[in-house]
């Protein structure tokens, strides 16, 4: 099988076009049956001529490489940053909108942390823009299939991302410890479903997707 490494060459053909500052954007948690959603960004400029060493799509990497990379990824990026949208929201406002919200969160902090999102370009991974809808101010989204297997910033947004979502799932196992959200980080499991039969959902859980799978 051939590992397709991640790169910077789209991120460098977009800089080479006239943009200042390239945000490469991915979710995690879609589909998990409990806890949120969340978008990573991660913006690069010019100075970010050479990706780290290891970084991946985070799903493509152990739980204890993420957690190597992250603190890497951080400080070689101009800036990362982390939104997330919870259950309550999801069942509320639906997926696609929660990605959105959550989107919007992290550039926000972006933005907090000195990037100029309004002129950047935003590397969206996937076929859909489910960010613009959630933007006061529209902004520049390139959407493009598998950026996260072969966009390094793309990449790395996961990486941070992921950590991020994974550390707030072992935090409420701790809470609630007959999930195992530990180990499924709130996906649905059969461990994970058997509790909720036996002791029910907590405000945790996305309640309208327990229902579509009962």
């Amino acid at each position: 099988m051939t590992i397709v490494l991640p790169h910077l060459d789209v991120e460098r053909e977009l800089l080479a076009a006239g943009s200042h500052v390239i945000i490469g954007i991915d979710e995690v948690g879609r589909g998990a049956i409990a806890g949120p959603v969340a978008v990573g960004v991660a913006a690069i400029d010019v100075s970010c001529s050479t990706l780290p060493d290891g970084v991946r799509d985070s799903k493509l990497l152990s739980e204890k490489r993420r957690e190597q990379l992250e603190p890497i990824v951080i400080e070689w990026a101009v800036a990362t940053a982390v939104g997330f949208a919870e259950a309550h929201e999801i069942d509320e406002l639906g997926i696609m909108r929660c990605l959105g919200l959550a989107g919007k969160r992290a550039l926000t902090s972006l933005h907090e942390k000195g990037v100029d999102v309004r002129s950047s370009t935003l590397l969206l991974d996937g076929n859909h823009d489910y960010l613009s809808a959630s933007l006061a101010t529209p902004l520049h989204v390139v959407t493009r299939v598998k950026a996260d297997r072969d966009c390094g910033s793309v990449a790395a947004a996961s990486v941070v991302a992921k950590v991020a979502r994974d550390r707030v799932m072992i935090a409420r196992h701790a809470e609630h410890p007959d999930y195992g959200w530990a180990g499924n980080k709130g996906y649905g499991s059969s461990a994970h479903l058997e509790a909720i039969g036996t002791a029910g959902a907590t405000v945790h859980h996305r309640r309208t997707w327990l229902h579509a799978t009962a």
